[in-house]
């Protein structure tokens, strides 16, 4: 199924996340129309070149185009923000902070004046602290301005369970929730395989999913990303698909449940804060942020990840 008919996506950063994301949603006919825009005019107008001598062999008819030049983004439905100071090996998101929010306190007010009516998704980490400070400079709606959260973490998570437990990808339901990054972590308490309860499923007649294998599988999905990091620089092909995955719910009106990160007001007692619980999302963006079972840990944790999103927007002032 392509984007809508005259649906126009804008990612804004030709680095390695921008332009998989610009080829993922290209390949999977996300957008009738991709734009590319980088400062970096040189590297941008090369890669819009790459990508649009592909389009024949795309998913569904698209152009493609951009370059160094903001007005690329003119129009745009969606605006997926890539830009930014990437991740080096050992350093943690939330270390990205500080050079990120000033690279969006000069951005986001230029895109607003060629989108005004876009929604706007963050893939920039750290991606929620982002969250906070692109919605205090543009003034959005927090339903118009949000991140991909743990999107790529939960895809991370299923393809895990469903290797263990040697079943389809799309049978488990599973999420991960919380900060994107190292205080995530998973919802086990409504976690199933099909309709099985994840703790319950068994091969061979036994349980397999015990407390410790639990443990470890949620700690592989924290350290994925730095993992990937350490072995090729950069995490790109996982997250551009993710990506256009989330800019699909949006350009389809799909109503589609994704645990995307948006800004939390009052829900868990949580506010002030943007972290990722699975939400509605669909035309115009985040419709709902879904009231999701907890158990008490649970719960705990999820207060644990915003203390520390909280102490990062404190330290950088926003």
């Amino acid at each position: 199924m392509s984007g809508k008919s005259g649906s126009k996506l804008a990612v804004v950063g030709a680095g390695s996340v921008g332009t998989s994301l610009a080829y993922a949603a290209l390949i999977r006919g996300s957008a009738s129309h991709v734009a590319l825009y980088d400062v970096n005019a040189i590297k941008a107008e090369a890669e819009v070149l790459d990508l649009a001598h592909g389009t024949q062999f795309a998913a569904a008819a698209a152009t493609v185009t951009g370059g160094g030049d903001i007005s690329a983004t003119e129009g745009a439905d969606v605006v997926v923000v890539t830009a930014g100071a990437k991740q080096a090996p050992g350093q943690t998101r939330l270390d990205l902070a500080g050079t990120n929010v000033r690279i969006l306190e000069d951005l986001m007010p230029r895109l607003l004046e060629h989108a005004p009516d876009a929604v706007y998704v963050l893939v920039t980490n750290p991606c929620d602290v982002l969250t906070v400070a692109a919605q205090k400079i543009s003034g959005l709606p927090t339903s118009r301005i949000f991140s991909s959260g743990t999107v790529l973490d939960t895809s991370r998570l299923r393809w895990l369970l469903a290797e263990r437990a040697g079943v389809s990808l799309t049978s488990v339901h599973a999420s991960m929730v919380g900060e994107h990054g190292d205080t995530e972590f998973p919802i086990w308490s409504g976690a199933t395989i099909g309709p099985v309860p994840i703790r319950n499923w068994t091969v061979n007649g036994e349980r397999i999913f015990s407390s410790e294998l639990l443990a470890e599988t949620a700690r592989e999905v924290t350290q994925a990303a730095y993992k990937v990091i350490a072995g090729k620089g950069a995490t790109n092909y996982a997250i551009g698909l993710s990506g256009a995955r989330i800019v699909e719910a949006l350009l389809r009106a799909e109503n589609a449940v994704l645990p995307v990160s948006t800004l939390l007001d009052g829900q868990y007692g949580i506010s002030g804060v943007a972290l990722s619980l699975p939400s509605i999302v669909g035309h115009g963006g985040v419709l709902k942020v879904l009231d999701t079972p907890m158990d008490d840990g649970e719960l705990a944790s999820l207060h644990h990840s915003a203390e520390t999103l909280q102490q990062s927007l404190a330290t950088l002032g926003i």
